[in-house]
C-alpha cells in the first residue's frame, strides 16, 4: 500500500459499533472483493469492498470477516480468514499478508486461513440464530454481475436456510454517514493531492493539448504524492464535450477560446475528494464565459448555507434550483414570462441545470446516504452547481467538499483556487 498504515483502533471501533447494533444471538459475515476479469489472464487493478475495508483494513482478495459477538467459542467471536499463501503464489503474485501483519493491520485476534472457514461457520451457525449478510445497496446502481457477496451468501442461505437472515447494509450506512476523526483526516489528504493536481495543470492547460495529456498530468501527481489512483473515472471534457454530464472519453484536442470542465479526486487509502473546476483554455475568460462562470460561483457560495445540521440533500437541491433559476434568467437564457406557463414537472432551468448539487462523500464519491437523510455534524458532502449550453458549446461546473458541523459548514477545498482572476492569473505565471 502506498498510504501510511491506518491506525487498528479505527477498525476495532467501527466493528464494535456494527456489532451493537446487531440483534442478540447473532452473526455477520463481510466477503471481500472480487478479482475483477479483464481479458486473457489478466484482471483489473484489485480495489477492496469499501465496507470490507471499513470493518478491516485489509487490502487483499479472498478474504473473509466474520463477528459472532455471542458464539461461546471465544476464539470465533471475531475472526478473519485469509488466503493461505505458498512459494509459487509468492514468486507470481507477490506477497500476502501473514498472520501477525493481519493482526496488526485488523486489529483482529484471530487470525484463520481460508481452509478453515467452513468448519468454523458450521461451529458458530450451531451456536445462533440470525445471520447478516452485506450487499452494496445504493439505489441507482444496477450492475449486471453478481459480487462476491451476494454469490457466497447465497451459498450460506443454501446451507443454512433455517436461520433468520438480516440486512448488514443499513447498518454499516448509518456508521459511515458519519466520519470519524481519521476519516476526515484521510479527505483532507485526499483533498490535498487534489489541488496540487489542479494547480499542476493551470501551469499546463494550453490550446493544443490533449485532454488526455491533461489526465497524465493529474495521474502523474497523484501517484507521486501515495494517492491510490482516481477516486472516480475522471472527467477531462473541453469545449461541448462539457455538456455530456459523465464525459470520460478524455479524448479531444482543447481549442483556442474553449472552456474545459474537469470533474476529478484523488483517493488516499481508499478516501476519495471531488473536485470540480471549469478553466479558459488559453488562460482568459471571455466576457461571456466570466458572466457564465460568476453565475455558477455565485449558487455555489449562497448555498452553502444549507449546509448546517437538520437541512437535507433535498433542502440543498431545491435551494440551488431556486437560485441557478435566478441566475439564468439574468443571463437571458430563461424566460420570465415562459416560467408563468411551465411544466412543474418539467421545469425551465433542467433544460441548464440537469444535476443535483449534493451528494454524500467518503470511501465512495457517491458514499452511502440517503436525500432524504437530516444533515450531522461529521458528514461530508458536494456542492456542485453548474451550467450546461450545448448551443454555445460550454458547460460550467465548479464544485468543493464540505464538512458540516455544529454551525457553518467546513470547506475541504477552501484553499483551492476558485475566482475567475485568480485561475486567470494562475495559468498566465
Amino acid at each position: 500500500m502506498r498510504y501510511q498504515l491506518i491506525n487498528n483502533e479505527f477498525f476495532i471501533r467501527n466493528r464494535k459499533n456494527f456489532e451493537k447494533q446487531m440483534q442478540e444471538n447473532s452473526l455477520a459475515l463481510f466477503y471481500s472483493n472480487d478479482q475483477c476479469p479483464r481479458n486473457g489472464d489478466q484482471y483489473h487493478p484489485f480495489r477492496q469492498s469499501s465496507d470490507f475495508f471499513y470493518l478491516t483494513g485489509i487490502e487483499q482478495e479472498k478474504s473473509i470477516l466474520l463477528l459472532a459477538p455471542n458464539c461461546p467459542n471465544e476464539k470465533l467471536r471475531e475472526a478473519l480468514f485469509l488466503l493461505r499463501t505458498n512459494e509459487t503464489l509468492e514468486i507470481w503474485e507477490g506477497h500476502k499478508y501473514t498472520e501477525k501483519e493481519a493482526k496488526e493491520t485488523a486489529g483482529v485476534e484471530n487470525i484463520y486461513w481460508l481452509d478453515d472457514f467452513d468448519a468454523a461457520l458450521k461451529e458458530v451457525m450451531s451456536y445462533l440464530d440470525n445471520v447478516y449478510l452485506n450487499s452494496n445497496e445504493y439505489i441507482k446502481f444496477f450492475p449486471d454481475v453478481e459480487t462476491r457477496e451476494i454469490r457466497l451468501g447465497k451459498i450460506v442461505q443454501s446451507q443454512y436456510p433455517l436461520h433468520k437472515y438480516h440486512r448488514a447494509a443499513p447498518l454499516l450506512a448509518k456508521q459511515r454517514l458519519i466520519k470519524s476523526r481519521q476519516e476526515i483526516e484521510l479527505i483532507k489528504e485526499a483533498s490535498a493531492i487534489t489541488n496540487k493536481a489542479f494547480r499542476r495543470i493551470l501551469g499546463f492547460t494550453r490550446p493544443g493539448a490533449w485532454e488526455y495529456e491533461i489526465e497524465a498530468e493529474i495521474s502523474h501527481e497523484f501517484t507521486r504524492n501515495r494517492a491510490g489512483g482516481h477516486g472516480y473515472a475522471p472527467i477531462i471534457a473541453s469545449g461541448k464535450s462539457a455538456c455530456v454530464l459523465h464525459y470520460t472519453e478524455n479524448d479531444k484536442i482543447c481549442r483556442e477560446g474553449d472552456l474545459l470542465l474537469m470533474d476529478f479526486g484523488a483517493e488516499y487509502a481508499n478516501y476519495t475528494a471531488d473536485l470540480s473546476r471549469t478553466i479558459p483554455v488559453n488562460g482568459m475568460f471571455t466576457p461571456r464565459q466570466k458572466e457564465l462562470y460568476n453565475a455558477v460561483l455565485r449558487v455555489m457560495k449562497a448555498v452553502k448555507s444549507y449546509y448546517i445540521p437538520g437541512k437535507t440533500i433535498n433542502d440543498i437541491n431545491n435551494r440551488a434550483n431556486e437560485l441557478m433559476e435566478g441566475e439564468l434568467m439574468g443571463l437571458g437564457l430563461i424566460d420570465k414570462d415562459e416560467m408563468k406557463k411551465q411544466d412543474k414537472n418539467n421545469p425551465l432551468f433542467k433544460k441548464y441545470f440537469m444535476h443535483g448539487t449534493s451528494h454524500f462523500m467518503g470511501l465512495d464519491v457517491h458514499d452511502v446516504g440517503s436525500k432524504d437523510e437530516p444533515l450531522k455534524p461529521g458528514m461530508v458532502l458536494t456542492c456542485e452547481p453548474g451550467i450546461y449550453i450545448p448551443e454555445e458549446n460550454t458547460g460550467i461546473r465548479i464544485e468543493n467538499d464540505l464538512l458540516i458541523t455544529e454551525d457553518e459548514p467546513i470547506d475541504l477545498m477552501a484553499d483551492f483556487p476558485i475566482e475567475a482572476e485568480e485561475i486567470e492569473a494562475l495559468m498566465n505565471q
